[in-house]
């Protein structure tokens, strides 16, 4: 996976540039770079602290999820979902999230992540797959503006033990 780094970045920084030109100034998500070598550095040395999946179309990459411990213990968490805008509405999404939700099960009874506030359309995307907003708030501050985020939870079907 450390050779997909790359095209881990390029598909997250796209998808910054077009889902949130409403949220944060434009000329600043047009210089966004596209440099994997964070990434490579993660995946080559096992630095990731939670789980990848990426999703490939003709094998090149088009999206991808990290996902593992919540904020609690007793929770699981998605920690990011990004698709190439060019994948988007593809099912790549879909098939990003059901593979999470499916990992997450194994060792959760339900699934909590956060959402930029102002985008509609990875709302939409999360009520449909079964996500509920649930009354959690916060700030992400990037390029100088503190964006409002909301919370979203999901109960998963899971064989973990509860205790």
């Amino acid at each position: 996976m450390p050779d997909d780094a790359e095209a881990i970045e390029r598909a997250r920084v796209r998808a910054w540039r077009l889902a949130y030109r409403h949220v944060f100034p434009p000329e600043e998500l047009d210089r966004m770079p596209i440099d994997g070598s964070r990434w490579r550095v993660q995946l080559e040395d096992g630095l990731l602290d939670e789980a990848c999946l990426v999703c490939e179309e003709g094998g090149d990459v088009v999206g991808w999820v990290r996902f593992g411990v919540g904020s609690t213990p007793l929770l699981g968490e998605v920690h990011g979902l990004y698709v190439d805008p060019d994948a988007w509405s593809t099912g790549a999404g879909r098939a990003l999230m059901a593979g999470a939700e499916a990992e997450l099960a194994g060792s959760y009874p339900a699934a909590v992540l956060w959402v930029l506030e102002a985008n509609d359309r990875a709302r939409r995307f999360y009520e449909a797959a079964g996500w509920s907003a649930d009354g959690r708030r916060g700030t992400f501050e990037r390029f100088g503006v503190a964006a409002p985020v909301v919370g979203y939870r999901k109960s998963l079907s899971s064989s973990a033990s509860r205790s």
